[in-house]
Parts: structure tokens; sequence; C-alpha cells
């Protein structure tokens, strides 16, 4: 059996986030034998969306592909990077016609890895088209191409939408992870047919916080009801996220572990 060992990282969140992200990267490869690594980074850009700098950057650090969520349109100079970067994902469930894709192959050293981004439905905006159906047909046509490792990051609010789609995905992906809560959930498994699951990656970003911003703004909007501005925290930061090895010829995930790494401030 051959196997290809893939970690995905959590949504960063701000500079502090991503700089411990693009410093951690390849100490991580090397430490862990890490093959593959996947980075949701659509809050890296002040907690807000993504610009190209900083996608460059994270390529450069290590990552193999970096996906998005509600937030990617947040930077607008990103909008045109989409036609330059097809490593770049934004969720698939948006109309034909928006500025770059939801899933993209990559030849490794150990074979083809696909990656699929979806965004749920369920207190989220904007509503995009049932990821429920996209993601289906975008999966049997990678299948049909004969692409066996598939990861799917599923951007979403609720813990039923995400299990929903790691159920109905069970045997045809590799890993189903929930992104966007922030928030890293302890029920990591294999489905019975061998499709690794997590219903949030969590985050990647500093440890003292309310969702990595500060705690006095938010715990003071939630006291008052008036709006304010949320600064990104500081100080630790915790990387979050799950890394699994996947069977290269059937695309069964053989084992999968929470990843979690706080690191001190300086």
């Amino acid at each position: 059996m051959s196997l290809i060992r893939i970690l995905f990282l959590g949504d960063i969140v701000g500079e502090i986030g991503r700089k411990a992200v693009m410093e951690q990267m390849p100490l991580l490869k090397q430490s862990e034998m890490i093959d593959f690594i996947i980075v949701n980074g659509e809050n890296s850009a002040g907690g807000r969306g993504i610009t190209p700098k900083i996608c460059i950057d994270l390529m450069r650090a290590g990552a193999a592909v970096v996906t998005t969520g509600d937030h990617v349109w947040d930077q607008q100079e990103i909008v045109d990077y989409f036609a330059t970067e097809p490593r770049l994902l934004r969720p698939i469930n948006y109309p034909l016609g928006t500025p770059g894709g939801g899933s993209v192959v990559l030849e490794t050293e150990k074979g083809k890895v696909a990656v699929i981004q979806a965004q749920g439905r369920s207190f989220i905006q904007p509503p995009l088209e049932n990821p429920y159906l996209i993601v289906e047909q975008e999966v049997e046509r990678l299948r049909e191409q004969g692409v066996h490792v598939i990861v799917l990051d599923y951007h979403a609010e609720t813990t039923s939408e995400k299990i929903a789609m790691g159920r109905m995905l069970d045997g045809k992906v590799s890993l189903v992870v929930g992104t966007h809560t922030h928030v890293q959930t302890a029920d990591e498994r294999i489905f019975p047919q061998g499709t690794g699951y997590l219903t949030d990656a969590g985050m990647c970003g500093p440890d003292d916080s309310v969702l990595g911003r500060n705690i006095e703004s938010v715990v003071w909007r939630f006291k008052t009801g008036l709006p304010t501005r949320f600064p990104i925290a500081t100080g630790a930061v915790r990387l979050c996220g799950v890394m699994v090895d996947v069977d290269t010829k059937s695309g069964s995930c053989q084992s999968i572990q929470r990843f979690s790494q706080y690191l001190a401030a300086e």
C-alpha cells in the first residue's frame, strides 16, 4: 500500500496567523513527513479575505492549495488574480461565470490529488447553489478521470450540514473537513466506506481570543449590542487542522489525527 500524508490547516486569521503558518509549514513537512499541505486563507488579510501577495507567500512557504469561503471577495484585488492561479479556490457552488474555480487536480510524486471547496447555505451569506448536488457531480467527474485522492473543504456554519456532506461522500472522497467556525471539533473519524471526516479544522491564529479577535471588543459588543471594531488579537498562536494518511490507489483514508500546535508569543 502506498500512502500520501496530507495536512489541512484551518482558517488563517490575520497577519499573526499567516506568519506562524508560513514559518511552520517547512518545519512540519520535515518533522511530520507531510507530502501535501492545504490551507484555508480566507481570513488571512487583516481578518477578512486574502490578497494575491498573501496567496503567493503561502504557496512559496509550502501550501499546495489555498482555499477560501464566504469572505473570498473581501479584498478587491483578488478578483482578477483568480484567473492566474488555479491553486487558489473559491466555493464551487458559485454560479457559472464567477471568477476562479472551485476544484483543482495537482500532480504529486505519489499521484494525483484533487481539492474541492464548497460553501454551505445555513446561516451563511451569500446564499449559493446547492452544494450537495454540485459537489456530488464534481466528485463523480473526478473519479471518472481516475483521480482517487480527493479532499473537500466544506465551509459551512452548521454541524448537521457538514456531517450530512461527509456521509453522502463516504467511500467517494478521501477527506471531508469543515471550516468557518474557527473552533476545532473532537469528532475526527473514518466513516465505514473509508472517508476521513472532521466537522471543523479550527483556526490558525491568536490563541487568547474570540475566534481570533480581541476579547474585550467582542464581549463589549455582546453586552451592549452596539457596533464596534473587532481587531485581531495578539500574543500566542495556535495552529489547528487535521492530518490524514490516504491510500493512493483506492483513495481511502487509513488514519486521521487532529492537529494542534501552540506557539508561545515571542
